[in-house]
């Protein structure tokens, strides 16, 4: 994901990001209460995002990319995954089917050679938060029912755990390195800018994904390590404890990992109030996941200000300053809002307003003729503004078609689990790197007050050996 700090990133304009395109038609009208509003709206939007991927006719589809589950620059390889998260969300709440092959092809094909989605193609610039969110639309996949790849591929749920597996290691190596007590780098290559820095898209990651598969498994070795890495994240400056959700720290400080770059983006707030919404649902209702689920959503009430009538925006869009990976954040948090209501009942009454008028703002955005086809639906990206403000793409169109499909949350079931219909295929071990079908062990640090119990322990057995040899002897 993105090549430069968020600092970098709010310094430099980006314009050239996204489509900037001025031509205007009529503004789509959205009734934040009516389904049929809902999914006539999100159709129209869906059809102008794939259209930005591939074209679709009666000889198949035929991706701009060049290959089924990539995009074309200036779109990064993670996004192209988060797009079919976007689709899945569409299909889950629209019930519209039309896409689905289309997804499911691109999806498969990004397996990668290893079953470990690191595709050979990508190994120049991927990193830890891009491998995550192909991880979080595999779940996704599981979670909906969406159909399972052929048999002789392994399931959505398969590949997410391929995914928190590797994530384990390299949390592990971390600790054995004695690199900050653990946690995840933002990159998976020492060679990439990044590599010294640990974000929390990476970290709430494995924290999110733990969550996700505990919930879906019913397996508790997923949940201690969610609440490993949350309680690691908590510890660093990542994550206040009034909630504050914080970008990254650097390995490079005296001591390390001891400030925090404190830009606040929609998209890490949305990792964490997920993963904290299926631990409170998963431990029914614990005080801590209920308290650390409350926090995150008050802070996430800054991306809803006042001063743009409580519309939901992003810190580099006023001044035009977003990038393409930026483009799409606010995606992430109004999915993740969705799937919060469902798994927290208790927030409903704080999200759906937020979403309701930020969907509505988003709708009347949506009026930008296509470069691509797919209709005169491109969607602009400052939704507080009257009409399309010029930049499109694929970040603006998921946007928009996240934060207006899933108003219908109400209206579908929750995640499926495995006791609640969720069928797809699992392996426990896949990305251990062997054949071993089985988690990752989970081991507790070792802290200062376990090695005095331990020594404790150690000296009461030594007095009882010293006493019944005498008591032989004697």
């Amino acid at each position: 994901m993105r090549l430069f700090s968020p600092a970098q990133a709010l310094s430099a304009l980006s314009l050239l990001s996204g489509t900037v395109v001025r031509q205007q038609v009529d503004a789509l009208t959205l009734d934040p209460n009516s389904p049929d509003s809902i999914k006539d709206v999100s159709s129209k939007i869906a059809k102008q995002l794939v259209a930005q991927y591939a074209t679709i006719d009666d000889k198949g589809v035929h991706v701009i990319g060049g290959y089924p589950g990539v995009l074309y620059p200036p779109y990064y390889w993670w996004q192209a995954g988060a797009m079919f998260g976007t689709l899945l969300d569409y299909w889950h709440y629209t019930g519209d089917d039309q896409y689905n092959d289309m997804v499911r092809e691109g999806m498969i094909h990004q397996f990668g050679e290893h079953l470990d989605l690191m595709p050979s193609n990508q190994s120049k610039n991927e990193g830890n938060d891009d491998q995550v969110f192909w991880a979080f639309s595999m779940i996704a996949a599981a979670e909906y029912g969406f159909p399972d790849p052929p048999s002789d591929q392994p399931g959505w749920l398969a590949m997410t755990q391929s995914v928190f597996n590797q994530f384990v290691a390299r949390y592990n190596k971390e600790v054995a390195d004695g690199n900050c007590g653990g946690g995840m780098r933002w990159q998976i290559y020492q060679w990439l800018n990044g590599w010294t820095y640990k974000n929390t898209a990476s970290n709430g990651g494995l924290f999110h994904l733990g969550a996700r598969l505990a919930m879906y498994t019913k397996n508790d070795t997923y949940a201690k390590w969610a609440e490993k890495a949350f309680d690691w994240m908590s510890e660093s400056p990542l994550l206040t404890a009034d909630g504050q959700v914080n970008d990254g720290t650097s390995m490079t400080t005296n001591p390390p990992c001891k400030d925090a770059d404190q830009t606040q983006w929609t998209y890490n707030y949305g990792i964490m109030i997920a993963g904290a919404a299926y631990m409170y649902n998963y431990t029914n209702g614990a005080e801590k996941w209920k308290t650390a689920l409350t926090n995150f959503l008050d802070k996430s009430g800054r991306f809803f200000p006042d001063q743009f009538n409580g519309v939901m925006y992003e810190i580099c869009e006023p001044r035009a300053l977003c990038d393409a990976d930026q483009e799409s954040f606010k995606a992430y948090l109004a999915r993740w809002l969705g799937v919060c209501i469902q798994m927290a009942p208790y927030t409903h009454d704080i999200i759906m307003p937020r979403l309701q008028k930020s969907a509505v703002a988003a709708a009347q955005t949506c009026s930008g003729a296509s470069p691509h086809g797919g209709g005169d639906y491109q969607c602009g990206t400052r939704w507080y503004q009257t009409g399309f403000d010029g930049i499109g793409g694929v970040g603006p169109q998921m946007t928009a078609l996240n934060i207006i499909s899933v108003l219908n949350v109400d209206r579908v079931p929750p995640p499926y689990s495995n006791s609640t219909g969720g069928t797809s295929a699992g392996n426990p071990g896949l990305g251990n790197g062997n054949d071993e079908d089985r988690l990752p062990v989970f081991q507790n640090d070792i802290t200062t007050a376990d090695k005095a119990g331990a020594a404790i322990i150690t000296i009461i057995l030594v007095v009882l050996t010293v006493l019944g040899a005498w008591w032989i002897v004697s």
